[in-house]
């Protein structure tokens, strides 16, 4: 499933090629033809991203609602869009651009109220300028749940996926395992600063690197991350391998239905 950074990188393309454009918009798939008929002709005014929500602004047409979950995805092209697939839930396009969405576990035309909604039951997004750290530390406070389960719960802290979660822990040296109110509030917000950061940079490169410069495949002299997910990582999707740190393996264990990364020495 895409990380938070990943969102609002869509959000930002949307936004770079249709912001402020009458756009023809449809269903080929026909799963969303009604909100498709609504929308065709329209103006997008604005997208913005919450957590691991899309959402497309149609002013008073209202927001279409985008979660791409385990197997959505979005192509978009430039020039004349070529017929389209069946398979396609929603394609909205102008004359020099298209985008083509897949798969997704939702895709629905919603009200401002529904909208907001939806962001009520999401917690802090260290992407949304102004969301409350805090917030996420009062949750963290009162609950004997470990760290790194409740770094992946939507409600307590929204867009941290499995491999922010491992990465920023393992930053922070801290026990994924440790209970949440257990966490200091100064580590808190260290790590809440630091997923900024690192989530910034993603949307920037559109692929999450978490290491340092010290321990990047040059400084260290060996040869780069090879995986589906890109990028250079500390533990995650290492198991077995020497801790980039200090050569202790790595080890996994099913956490919150997601395999949990870290380095028992680094992280003790």
């Amino acid at each position: 499933m895409p990380e938070g950074h990943t969102i609002h990188r869509l959000a930002a393309d949307h936004r770079e090629r249709f912001g402020g454009l009458a756009v023809r918009a449809g269903s080929p798939q026909g799963k969303f033809s009604d909100g498709a008929a609504l929308l065709d002709g329209r103006v997008m005014e604005t997208a913005e991203a919450h957590g691991k929500h899309l959402f497309l602004g149609f002013g008073a047409t209202g927001w279409v609602h985008v979660h791409l979950g385990l197997i959505g995805t979005y192509r978009f092209g430039t020039g004349l869009a070529p017929l389209p697939a069946d398979t396609v839930r929603l394609r909205i396009a102008t004359p020099e651009h298209y985008a083509d969405l897949r798969g997704p576990a939702a895709c629905a035309l919603v009200t401002e109220p529904e909208k907001q909604a939806i962001h009520d039951r999401l917690g802090p997004d260290p992407l949304r300028p102004g969301d409350d750290p805090g917030r996420v530390h009062a949750r963290l406070a009162r609950s004997r749940i470990s760290v790194a389960a409740l770094l992946l719960d939507q409600k307590v802290i929204a867009g941290v996926g499995n491999v922010y979660r491992a990465e920023v822990l393992f930053r922070h040296h801290v026990d994924p395992f440790l209970p949440g109110r257990d966490l200091p509030r100064p580590v808190w917000d260290a790590m809440w600063a630091d997923l900024v950061a690192l989530m910034r940079q993603g949307v920037r490169n559109n692929r999450i690197d978490t290491v340092r410069p010290e321990y990047e495949p040059e400084a260290m002299g060996r040869p780069p991350r090879v995986d589906d997910h890109g990028g250079e990582v500390y533990v995650y999707r290492r198991t077995g391998q020497p801790c980039l740190v200090c050569g202790t393996p790595v080890r996994t264990q099913v956490l919150a239905a997601r395999n949990l990364f870290w380095c028992p020495t680094c992280q003790s």
